[in-house]
């Protein structure tokens, strides 16, 4: 990769400005000051800006997180902070989410900069199971688990929604497992039938379970396991 190119992804600006620091010789490799941006560098090189190491990234990155309330899952937003605020991680604004979650919605989002691995899990036609814990306002009525598993009509669309798969934990709190990613889904579903969700977290995607370790705001990478089930049913 050339240096400019480098720089400018490590340090999230454009070319010109890579080449403008460069110039202005805050780049060293291997110690000694570069100024060429056209540098070929080698996976074994050490790059340095201002005398801070920035690391060379040897393949695709895989995360899961769990995300708190009041973030929104995208690189930059004017109004909301974002979730690349809690990645301690290299160019973390190459990493996206596979699978968004609405700026109030807590639970795991999985985080990568490998765009086919995501598309697996976004596609709708992949149908990639998700687990919801859902917290309601009034208690459940008895034939939602019913409806849902026909498929329920949401407001403004054709279509009926796709099975789904409705656990009851109390009168007011149920786990929701569906296959499709429409808009504010799981809310719309229970707004179908009468219901409103007060509380919406996210506890698994295929076959990855969000790590009970994790606080809010807590990621760690995703086993070689995990990153190997996208793509297949949940066991």
């Amino acid at each position: 990769m050339r240096l400019d190119k480098f720089i400018s992804r490590q340090l999230g600006v454009s070319r010109a400005i890579a080449g403008r620091e460069l110039r202005a010789q805050r780049v060293t490799v291997d110690g000694n000051v570069v100024k060429d941006g056209a540098f070929k560098l080698q996976p074994e090189h050490q790059v340095a800006f201002d005398g801070n190491p920035l690391i060379q990234q040897s393949g695709p990155r895989y995360f899961m997180l769990n995300k708190p309330q009041g973030y929104v899952c995208a690189t930059e937003d004017p109004d909301h902070p974002t979730i690349l605020y809690f990645l301690d991680e290299p160019v973390a604004h190459e990493l996206h989410a596979a699978g968004r979650l609405d700026i109030d919605t807590t639970g795991l989002v999985l985080m990568t900069d490998d765009g086919q691995w995501s598309h697996r899990i976004t596609s709708p036609r992949h149908h990639c199971d998700k687990t919801y814990r859902v917290t309601l306002e009034s208690p459940l009525a008895e034939d939602v688990a019913h409806q849902f598993a026909e498929g329920v009509e949401l407001n403004g669309e054709k279509a009926p929604t796709r099975p789904a798969q409705l656990e009851v934990i109390t009168p007011t709190e149920v786990l929701l497992t569906i296959s499709e990613g429409r808009y504010h889904q799981v809310k719309r579903m229970f707004a179908a039938v009468g219901n409103h969700v007060v509380a919406l977290h996210r506890e698994r995607i295929g076959a990855i379970e969000l790590d009970p370790e994790l606080g809010p705001g807590e990621y760690r990478p995703l086993t070689e396991e995990e990153i190997a089930s996208v793509g297949l049913p949940p066991r």
